[in-house]
């Protein structure tokens, strides 16, 4: 499945975020027993650093080519992922290790989950109007195409469409579908482009209910199976596809 996802875009990659409720202490020997049990699995997780807030990342080598993985510990939230991943079965052991071994040693209990959330990210490079690519992509003979292709329009320079929906009755599965363009005005106004990428973003969050009885792992799974359908039959189709036929056709 990951190798056909990728195959539609310049790069793949998969991200998965557990928000919590109440801040965790990182500890210098808490983190650090976290960290060596996960490079026990993942000797090749070698690359420690400190984010801005207090964050820290623990993460492959960017010379380590495909398949890099990365967790990263906020006060916060909890996050980790792959870029370029092979295959998803890949992906899910290493989130499945997290999420066993993570509330063991940092000391979290679903009574502080907030919401977790699968994201499956398609970039798209192209270099060029992000924006003017994706109004003419997207909504080319649709309603907003009135205001955007309209008379007074010289250049569109906002279009990210950003779409939501819930996936039962309770609206506590959710899943939402964001197109994210990384043009300037600047580079709009001096028609100057750097080839940057076009992302399209699938995230698949479930809120946690008190008392649920599910474990972290079983709801991933049902995050990862959701996004795996959904970007089979919906978001790869509908939005990653149309939009690298049009960066293609302007090669």
């Amino acid at each position: 499945m990951s190798g056909y996802l990728g195959a539609q875009c310049d790069d793949f990659f998969v991200s998965c975020r557990l928000y919590l409720r109440l801040d965790v202490a990182l500890e210098r020997e808490t983190v650090l027993h976290f960290f060596d049990r996960m490079r026990k699995e993942y000797p090749s997780l070698t690359k420690l650093r400190r984010r801005e807030g207090g964050g820290l990342v623990l993460e492959e080598d960017s010379g380590e080519g495909q398949g890099r993985r990365w967790i990263r510990l906020d006060p916060g939230s909890l996050r980790f992922g792959m870029y370029t991943p092979q295959t998803l079965e890949e992906v899910r052991r290493f989130a499945e290790l997290v999420l066993t071994q993570a509330p063991y040693y940092l000391t979290f209990s679903e009574i502080d989950f907030d919401h977790l959330e699968v994201v499956y990210g398609f970039d798209l490079a192209y270099r060029g109007n992000h924006d003017q690519l994706v109004a003419e992509t997207l909504f080319a003979g649709q309603t907003p195409a009135a205001f955007l292709g309209c008379a007074q329009a010289v250049h569109i320079i906002e279009a990210q469409p950003y779409f939501g929906i819930a996936l039962n009755p309770a609206c506590d599965l959710q899943a939402y579908v964001e197109v994210k363009s990384r043009t300037s005005t600047y580079e709009v106004q001096s028609e100057t482009y750097e080839t940057q990428p076009i992302t399209v973003y699938l995230t698949i969050r479930k809120y946690w209910s008190a008392g649920a009885e599910h474990k972290l792992e079983e709801v991933l799974n049902t995050l990862f199976d959701l996004a795996d359908e959904l970007a089979t039959d919906s978001v790869v189709p509908v939005f990653v596809n149309p939009l690298a036929a049009a960066i293609a056709n302007r090669l």
